[in-house]
């Protein structure tokens, strides 16, 4: 319905497509019916009826039937030419055979419906009120001739031989759409950057490019002796590999170079135990670090131990610790007041809000007599 309601107000030739070969699913007939249904649309528009997929079934193929409808469809175009006030056309302006697929005829029907509609508006114009002023700003002059002799275009023969050179070089041109759609269409084949390229020897044209590192080529930077000195480093590995192999079994030391062998390899096996479980719970551990007692060590019994040892009662402290803080006993909470404000919800230090002490309401601007806390 929208393309019908173009048509009743653009200013555009008219191409009516007529699938001759019933693929579409709609038989001729049913085609036709919608032609003259919706024809009194192009009453003022040029009009052409275009047969499509002819490669599937030529226009002089088809039956008798189907025949006589195509003829009365380009009999009612004829109609439309004339009620324009056009000349009569013949079969070739009105009714135009192409096929898409080929791609045989759709230049002609482009240039016959651009040439409709171009001489539509030349007519328009011609019928306007402008048109006398215009007329007198040209002037066409017309030859005479000087004698009874003939004399038909000429074109040069060198350019006739150039034109039919250039349609064979184009006939013969092999583009990469065409060798593309050879091997195997778009995402199969790609196309070769470097086959334009100029070099002595066309086998280059594919080499792999080498790297470029501070002005040097890659080969720059390879050793002549290289085997040998990788030769030597393996050896010098292997030597280290095998110093490292060997193991004090502890027979030749001393007691207590033996007790400390043992504390030594103890402590060892500690600290790759506290790695292991680390590495294991680090998705677990919070990502921000924590500056004071990560391992939960400031305890009110520590303190008490530590005070103890310096000859100081620690009952008080503990007492006073114990009531400031009376829920931190062996946690990481926070006093009881930020506890308590958090579990309301209430805005607290941490919070990054700036509170506008002077709104502008208030004090800015002219004020009339009154209070200043209203305006």
């Amino acid at each position: 319905m929208c393309s019908i309601t173009a048509l009743a107000h653009l200013r555009a030739a008219v191409l009516f497509f007529l699938d001759i070969s019933g693929s579409c699913g709609y038989s001729i007939a049913q085609q036709a019916a919608l032609f003259h249904s919706i024809k009194s649309l192009f009453m003022n528009k040029p009009l052409i009826i275009v047969c499509n997929k002819t490669d599937l079934q030529p226009l002089e193929g088809i039956s008798e039937e189907d025949m006589k409808l195509v003829t009365e469809m380009k009999a009612e175009a004829m109609k439309t030419v004339i009620g324009q006030g056009g000349e009569a056309m013949n079969d070739d302006g009105v009714l135009l055979t192409m096929s898409t697929l080929t791609e045989e005829g759709v230049i002609s029907v482009k240039n016959a419906a651009c040439e409709r509609l171009l001489n539509q508006r030349v007519e328009l114009k011609m019928k306007s009120k402008k048109i006398n002023d215009c007329l007198n700003r040209f002037h066409v002059a017309m030859p005479k001739p000087r004698d009874q002799k003939e004399r038909p275009p000429c074109i040069p023969q060198a350019v006739l031989e150039a034109k039919a050179k250039q349609a064979a070089e184009k006939e013969k041109r092999t583009t990469e759409k065409d060798m593309e759609n050879d091997n195997g269409g778009a995402g199969v084949y790609s196309a070769s950057l470097k086959k334009n390229y100029i070099l002595a020897n066309d086998e280059w044209k594919e080499d792999i490019m080498p790297e470029i590192l501070d002005g040097h080529n890659v080969f720059d930077f390879v050793d002549p002796d290289i085997l040998l000195r990788l030769e030597e480093l393996e050896r010098e590995e292997g030597l280290q590999q095998a110093d490292d192999d060997y193991e004090m079994d502890g027979m030749e030391l001393t007691p207590e170079e033996q007790k400390a062998l043992a504390a030594i390899r103890k402590k060892k096996s500690l600290l790759i135990q506290q790695h292991r479980i680390k590495k294991s719970t680090a998705e677990s551990r919070p990502t921000v670090p924590r500056k004071f007692d990560k391992d939960r060590e400031f305890t009110t019994k520590r303190m008490g131990r530590q005070l103890s040892e310096l000859g100081i009662d620690p009952a008080r402290a503990i007492d006073r610790a114990r009531r400031l803080f009376p829920k931190v006993e062996g946690t990481r909470q926070g006093p009881q007041s930020v506890k308590n404000r958090n579990k309301n919800a209430r805005r607290g230090e941490a919070d990054r809000v700036i509170p506008n002490l002077k709104p502008k309401h208030l004090f800015s601007g002219k004020r009339s007599n009154g209070k200043t806390q209203r305006r």
